[in-house]
């Protein structure tokens, strides 16, 4: 584990995907994101299922910040988004950090396309749908629970009602408005680039801080900022909040956490040419 502070922050592995090539670079030339991303057979590009646990000891209080892919693939549709659950899912990770769901207080869903709430619910032995994780509060922007209710044509095939709409009947939905705090020495940033309202926790302390990046910024890869998904819902404002996002983990020296990256979970900057480029890996 790594200590921000108050927090003890790991990644949770909850194994891997495959994503076209193309979706993942967008207007990138495939001659040139192949050379770091080789594709398969299929031009898919093998990503990891990675979530984030922050665990406050004095608080008594676990975070668990996304929740993967989650389990309900028919075989149909997990070869053809090349789904390789880790053995055990979510809950595996969290018992080889000493947890267990029924420990995780909180849970907090950056935005709820497929491959970052498909683990919000689970289909039990008895073949009904239940939360994950029953106890924890699960923290959504309202606007992004709006859009994902009512999306675009655009994005419509990202989302899955089955993975979140549980929450609308239950007591462990806090809608959030913006950037209010959650949880002391947590901020929220919320971006606009990628999809409507994609809230970006900031963990702080010891004069450093830790920033989820989500699908802002998938991998390490996508560091530069015209390394865009043709996915995203406002490429241009993808490349200025990114340029935010480096410049403040420059200054701080802080660690950027990638969701998607299958080489490493995080990262630290280095300046060149006057500008933010990748320094080395940090293990989480």
């Amino acid at each position: 584990m790594l200590r921000v502070g108050r927090y003890e922050l790991a990644g949770v592995d909850g194994g891997t995907l495959a994503l076209d090539g193309g979706g993942m670079f967008g207007v990138i030339p495939r001659v040139v994101w192949e050379r770091v991303a080789p594709p398969d057979a299929r031009h898919r590009v093998r990503l990891a299922s990675r979530s984030l646990v922050a665990r406050d000891r004095d608080a008594g209080r676990v975070i668990l910040v996304d929740l993967g892919m989650g389990s309900k693939w028919d075989p149909r549709a997990a070869d053809r988004y090349g789904i390789e659950p880790a053995p055990g899912g979510l809950a595996a990770g969290l018992a080889r950090l000493g947890l267990s769901p029924a420990e995780v207080t909180d849970v907090v869903l950056t935005h709820l396309h497929v491959e970052h709430a498909g683990g919000v619910t689970e289909v039990g032995a008895d073949g009904a749908l239940s939360l994950a994780f029953p106890r924890a509060v699960h923290h959504v922007q309202r606007r992004a629970w709006q859009w994902a209710h009512a999306p675009a044509e655009k994005d419509r095939g990202s989302f899955r009602l089955v993975d979140f709409e549980l929450l609308a009947h239950s007591p462990a939905l806090h809608l959030v408005d913006g950037e209010e705090p959650l949880f002391p020495d947590v901020e929220l940033i919320v971006s606009e680039g990628h999809t409507v309202a994609q809230q970006l926790p900031r963990f702080r302390g010891d004069g450093v801080h830790l920033t989820c990046c989500a699908d802002l910024i998938p991998t390490h890869l996508h560091l530069r900022p015209t390394w865009g998904m043709a996915h995203d819902l406002q490429p241009l404002t993808v490349i200025e909040e990114k340029k935010v996002l480096l410049a403040e983990a420059l200054e701080d020296d802080g660690i950027l956490f990638f969701g998607h990256d299958p080489a490493m979970a995080a990262a630290r900057l280095r300046e060149e040419d006057g500008q933010p480029a990748f320094r080395e890996a940090v293990a989480l």
